[in-house]
């Protein structure tokens, strides 16, 4: 969606409509011409600071000062003719109108340059994001995948949780995992396991491998970080990671920690539960045997839905729990990217539109052609 600008200023563009401009020029003119026609006992001059701080309500500093400059030029205009600009009353009408004038376009100025840092920022957030939590493709291979990210922040573009994908021999190979820990120590770690899984593609390693793989560099990071950061010691890291085979019937995963993904297949909802959890990842130094390799079935005509702990603690006013497989089952929807958007849209309005903990969702649709 594109804004159109209108007047622009050192504090920025002006982007309301020109018309709004119109209300202080009016107000100057009116107050003026009224307080040309009145006694030289009625002063209304005072009232003419309301224009320069009615503009620094929507236009920029630059917008501001030139009608604060219009409302000085109005008051001497208005003391000329009623008695001349030596006398005080009107000496010290301009004065205050100068002083106001300028506190209010300094004040704008200010916001203005407050605002751009802020839009720096995420500027530069959002640019953080797109390396860490790199969109997921829509198709990998035969699958269909859709994905969101939720910040609980209202103003955070990134948090602990994470998500990627690479190619496998034979399948798609996704990781989906939360950092329990706080602030840029959690972002750090988040981005040294999508950085591992990431570049760990290429080996074509082993399910468990992976995982092991993965573990080692968050608990070297961890322990290298230990004493530099505060929370890097307290910091762990749960997570799923998945092999979706293009030519199934089935998937093969490994549950470090995490909450298990959910199965949707003929309107029912299936939590895939392994009889084996590994230990989140960070806690210590992994081999490969620490890990288990589990199969489900996954058919054509079912999706998987991974997801991170931010969607089913989310709360409502009352303190419940959303109730992730209850809306699964009642929604029966059979595309990966109509389920996304729909969960993203009731997990925030069934929280009010603020979310106590991040959250991320992917959803993944059984490859058409896969045998039954």
């Amino acid at each position: 969606m594109s804004v159109r600008r209108g007047l622009t200023s050192p504090g920025g563009p002006w982007r309301l409509g020109h018309g709004l401009i119109a209300l202080p020029l009016v107000l100057i003119a009116t107050i003026t011409v009224i307080d040309v026609n009145t006694p030289t006992t009625i002063h209304l001059g005072p009232f003419l600071v309301a224009a320069p701080a009615i503009t620094a309500s929507f236009a920029g500093a630059g917008v501001t000062g030139a009608v604060g400059v219009l409302a000085v030029g109005a008051q001497v205009v208005i003391g000329e003719l009623h008695g001349g600009l030596l006398t005080p009353n009107h000496q010290a009408q301009i004065a205050a109108l100068v002083v106001i004038s300028v506190l209010v376009t300094v004040f704008r100025y200010l916001r203005d340059r407050r605002g751009r840092q802020l839009h720096q920022v995420r500027a530069v957030a959002a640019a953080a994001q797109e390396v860490l939590l790199r969109p997921l493709p829509h198709r990998a291979g035969p699958l269909r995948i859709a994905s969101t990210y939720l910040a609980a922040e209202a103003e955070a573009q990134i948090g602990g949780d994470l998500y990627a994908a690479v190619p496998a021999p034979g399948a798609t190979r996704l990781v989906v995992g939360d950092v329990r820990g706080k602030g840029m120590a959690a972002v750090g770690e988040a981005a040294v396991l999508v950085g591992a899984f990431r570049g760990s593609a290429y080996r074509n390693l082993p399910l468990p491998g992976v995982v092991a793989h993965l573990g080692n560099s968050v608990y070297w990071n961890t322990t290298q970080l230990d004493g530099a950061e505060p929370d890097s010691a307290e910091s762990f890291v749960t997570a799923l990671v998945v092999d979706v085979h293009h030519d199934g019937p089935f998937i093969e995963l490994v549950n470090c920690g995490h909450p298990p993904p959910l199965l949707l297949r003929n309107g029912a909802v299936q939590a895939l539960e392994v009889t084996e959890t590994a230990l989140p990842l960070g806690l210590h130094a992994p081999s490969e045997s620490d890990f288990r390799v589990e199969r489900f079935g996954f058919s054509p005509g079912d999706l998987l839905l991974l997801y991170t702990d931010g969607v089913v603690e989310a709360r409502d006013r009352s303190g419940a729990f959303y109730p992730l497989i209850d809306r699964l089952t009642s929604w029966n929807e059979t595309d990966p990217t109509a389920l996304v958007r729909r969960l993203q849209h009731d997990l925030l309005r069934y929280a009010g539109g603020t979310l106590g903990d991040d959250a991320a969702a992917i959803a993944i649709a059984a490859p058409l052609g896969a045998p039954g």
